[in-house]
């Protein structure tokens, strides 16, 4: 089972307290009725599920029942931090530039694009 740290109540507590609530960290239209039907759908429905380090927002549910986000690495199921809610997000590049968590947090059309392949100096027979 999960350990997850509240920052409210300032202590760790199973995971069947809590309650994802979504991406963290969105920029909300200010009026939502001047956006266009395509905006909109990106703003709530289209959302990026990334492989490594993600900002979420959580609930404690059955404690203190607030919000706070949480950075967390979807490969390992890690909680690497959590953090009251309005709080800015943290810098984790240090984290972010290694491994899986270097794809974390890109936009969805960044996704599962293919990197150029590096160009390989041909091989001569003979030589290895």
């Amino acid at each position: 089972m999960l350990l997850i740290r509240c920052p409210y109540c300032e202590e760790e507590r199973p995971e069947l307290e809590f309650r994802n609530g979504g991406e963290a960290h969105i920029a909300r239209p200010s009026n939502i009725a001047a956006e266009s039907d395509e905006d909109f759908e990106k703003f709530f429905f289209i959302r990026s599920n990334p492989k490594g380090i993600i900002f979420e927002r959580w609930r404690h549910m059955h404690g203190c029942a607030r919000f706070f986000n949480a950075a967390r690495d979807t490969v390992s199921d890690k909680f690497i931090l959590t953090y009251k809610a309005g709080e800015p997000k943290p810098d984790l590049s240090a984290i972010a530039e290694s491994g899986p968590a270097a794809w974390a947090n890109r936009p969805p059309d960044q996704l599962n694009v293919k990197k150029p392949a590096a160009k390989r100096k041909p091989v001569k027979k003979g030589e290895a």
